[in-house]
């Protein structure tokens, strides 16, 4: 049987180092994108022995920033996190209740702003988003290779 720690952003996790999976759950307030980076990196640097400066980690970083701060943005209540460390790298998934899926737009350097599924797609060896009974889901593959 495999163990499984949860931890919300108001109380610290009970976390053992053999453990390829590891979730949160935060309430959408702004506060929760810098939580959600700092549990990303504790899941691959302390659990995973991850070097803080790869690019996986700061792949993961970057991909975990935008991906919950579009859950907080532009859906209501609580997201979830969930980092699983699989045999090619690390897996991101976040849902959250918001219906709309989200679209990638055309590159155009001239657009400001909304580059983040862009940043993320290009970061990531997979990408895959799905419809949930409430919300939806979204899956990122980050090669550790």
């Amino acid at each position: 049987m495999s163990s499984r720690t949860i931890r919300n952003d108001q109380e610290e996790a009970t976390a053992w180092a053999e453990s390829a999976w590891a979730g949160a759950v935060y309430e959408g307030d702004p506060a929760c994108i810098g939580a959600a980076r700092r549990f990303a990196t504790d899941f691959l640097v302390e659990r995973h022995g991850f070097d803080a400066t790869s690019g996986v980690v700061g792949a993961v970083q970057l991909i975990v920033s935008e991906l919950v701060t579009n859950a907080c943005k532009f859906t209501f209540g609580p997201c979830t996190l969930d980092l699983e460390r699989i045999a090619s790298g690390v897996e991101v998934t976040v849902r959250d209740s918001g219906t709309t899926l989200p679209v990638a737009r055309a590159a155009d350097p001239g657009r400001v702003g909304q580059h983040g599924l862009e940043i993320v797609m290009a970061l990531s060896d997979s990408f895959a988003v799905e419809r949930e009974p409430v919300g939806k889901r979204i899956t990122v593959r980050v090669s550790a290779h």
